[in-house]
């Protein structure tokens, strides 16, 4: 009995160092104009992911590795009011994951898999529409005033990590606020992280 105690004990510890102890959001309501080092610092035994916009690039880091992939961030540029379609900076949460299990170039509208697969565009391409593929994670600010509430609600704006039929795009500005990945890029990702870890875009 004690023997299953302590393996009990021990798988429990195991699991919440492999996911960063993530699930339950920080509170950020003391940080004003929170900053990549403040958010390293806090994280730092956590899984978190890092969004450069200068350098196009998402990085996920745990206690153990980090991994960096190209990202395509909003065309219009850095803002977070409502239908600017720019993309916004500042402390954020993934509140929900969607799209598990879906074939890859899955397309969704509405959070909902239409029944459409496409082959992603790997040309330099930009096509009218904004097809949203493969998975989705949904973004929900933490910074009262800055990214959540209000006008300048990220999850109310429908901010997404997500995959995108326009992959020939990626490493430029090219989306309509939210942040674009390759479609194995966000499988990957989307495997590595869970709903309440924390994302900093800056």
């Amino acid at each position: 009995m004690k023997k299953l105690f302590r393996y009990s004990i021990f798988l429990f510890v195991c699991s919440a160092l492999f996911y960063g102890c993530s699930v339950v959001p920080l509170d950020y309501s003391n940080y004003e104009n929170i900053n990549y080092q403040k958010f390293k610092e806090i994280n730092k035994n956590r899984t978190h992911v890092l969004i450069d916009l200068a350098n196009q690039e998402l990085t996920i880091k745990t206690p153990y590795s980090s991994k960096t992939y190209p990202i395509s961030s909003s065309a219009y540029g850095i803002g977070s009011v409502r239908n600017s379609l720019k993309t916004p900076l500042g402390a954020h949460v993934i509140s929900e994951k969607i799209g598990k299990g879906a074939k890859i170039g899955s397309v969704f509208k509405a959070r909902k898999f239409t029944g459409e697969v496409v082959e992603p565009i790997t040309e330099r391409i930009d096509i009218k529409e904004d097809v949203i593929t493969t998975r989705i994670l949904w973004l929900d600010g933490l910074e009262k005033g800055r990214n959540k509430g209000g006008n300048v609600d990220s999850k109310s704006r429908y901010i997404y990590i997500h995959g995108t039929a326009e992959e020939g795009l990626i490493g430029e500005p090219a989306s309509l606020g939210c942040i674009r990945m390759k479609n194995m890029d966000v499988i990957k990702l989307f495997n590595r992280v869970r709903k309440g870890t924390q994302v900093l875009i800056y």
